[in-house]
């Protein structure tokens, strides 16, 4: 008979998003009448920029014509893309990333999620605490994360590194030497950034120990202060030790379109195995390539009427976020993040447990926040919201909160 991987039993509950969706579905349901804001997934609001559109329609025409009809993309993804992120996200910024060192991808969660593969089961794991849960979901499906503790809130074989208010929710060198290391900047779901000197000690810490850092940047775009890295590989000796991965979903709406790439440099190796090859010979068996369309709208962003129009669209939402912190400010709640990053990490009052401000939340104010415990056991205590709804909602939704 056939056998099941009894690591997914081991997963404790649904996804914590699926887990907010039913949530609110059954409130919904039971109160018809009622508005409900969302602003608990970091979901895009505003419609695509009009040069993404353009570059969509133009593509979509070109497959429509037997000349410039295309199939697969090629592994690594088209060299027109793969060029134009190089010179714009990194040439620019003094990072030295070849092509083919750029693997384009559907997004950022699918290559957070995929990454472990290339790793052996028997490597040990560090993750920010609290954390984005595809990164210990995905090690935990692969056998990595040991026996979940229900009463811990945490796996038995993985390494926490408590961002609290206290380290300005910013890890602290693991005590216990990891193999793999997990860090995100600007930070998903606190808000918080580093300083190129911090992520510097982390590069030569991880040379050090012998490590590799998985690298989340997705949120780069929205960096409003200096000395805080857009990318790992303006740190010096990061070649050796980083894999950085990025998405267009949250710099140019793309969540709806499905694009990200994943930098894995060919000086990151393994003894004499280099990883830049593991990822390819994964990449070209399992995944066929974003479509030829989406590759063409995603250069786009890169033209300089892309650049102009991005850039209004992050600070739309980045005006969301002013409102959001102010707002909570105004009205006695300690917060963090919205500066450098569209997520805003609320303490809950009168230390209600993160699900109980959820309920509260939704019932009393009818907003949608997610639970600072869905992300780990330093989670508890806290609230993210995020800046990703229309100007008019997060007003509306700062205003019920004011009123509780």
């Amino acid at each position: 008979m056939f056998k099941i991987n009894e690591n997914y039993l081991k997963l404790p509950g649904s996804y914590l998003f699926s887990t907010i969706g039913k949530k609110v579905q059954k409130f919904t349901e039971e109160n018809p009448d009622k508005k409900i804001i969302r602003l608990g997934i970091g979901d895009v609001t505003l419609p695509l920029a009009p040069v993404v559109v353009k570059a969509l329609h133009g593509a979509v025409d070109e497959m429509g014509v037997k000349e410039t009809f295309k199939g697969y993309a090629p592994d690594l993804g088209y060299e027109f893309l793969r060029r134009t992120i190089v010179d714009n996200d990194y040439k620019a910024r003094g990072a030295d990333i070849a092509i083919d060192e750029i693997f384009i991808s559907d997004g950022a969660k699918s290559d957070s999620g995929n990454i472990q593969e290339i790793f052996a089961v028997n490597n040990k794991i560090t993750v920010c605490d609290p954390v984005y849960p595809v990164y210990i979901d995905s090690n935990a499906m692969a056998g990595r994360t040991g026996d979940y503790i229900p009463d811990k809130e945490r796996w038995s074989n993985v390494i926490y590194m408590p961002c609290t208010k206290k380290t300005n929710f910013a890890p602290e060198l693991p005590k216990e030497t990891p193999d793999v290391i997990y860090l995100c900047y600007p930070n998903n779901p606190t808000g918080s950034t580093i300083t190129k000197e911090e992520l510097q000690k982390w590069v030569d810490y991880a040379n050090k120990v012998g490590a590799v850092i998985i690298y989340d940047a997705a949120y780069e775009a929205y960096i409003s202060e200096e000395n805080v890295p857009h990318t790992i590989y303006e740190c010096e000796g990061a070649k050796t030790c980083a894999i950085e991965i990025r998405s267009f979903s949250k710099n140019a709406g793309f969540t709806g379109t499905r694009l990200g790439f994943t930098v894995v440099p060919k000086e990151l190796k393994c003894g004499e195995v280099s990883l830049n090859s593991l990822w390819a010979r994964r990449h070209g068996t399992k995944f066929n390539g974003a479509p030829y369309i989406t590759q063409v709208a995603g250069a786009a962003i890169y033209s300089a009427e892309g650049k102009k129009q991005i850039k209004e669209q992050i600070a739309y939402y980045m005006k969301n976020a002013e409102i959001i912190r102010e707002g909570l400010k105004a009205a006695g709640y300690s917060i963090s993040g919205g500066v450098n990053a569209p997520y805003i990490w609320m303490e809950t009052p009168k230390k209600m447990s993160s699900w109980d401000f959820f309920d509260y939340l939704l019932t009393k104010a009818n907003v949608v926040g997610t639970p600072g415990s869905g992300f780990g056991p330093s989670g508890e205590g806290y609230f993210r919201l995020t800046a990703f709804g229309t100007y008019e909602n997060t007003l509306e939704a700062i205003e019920r909160i004011k009123k509780l």
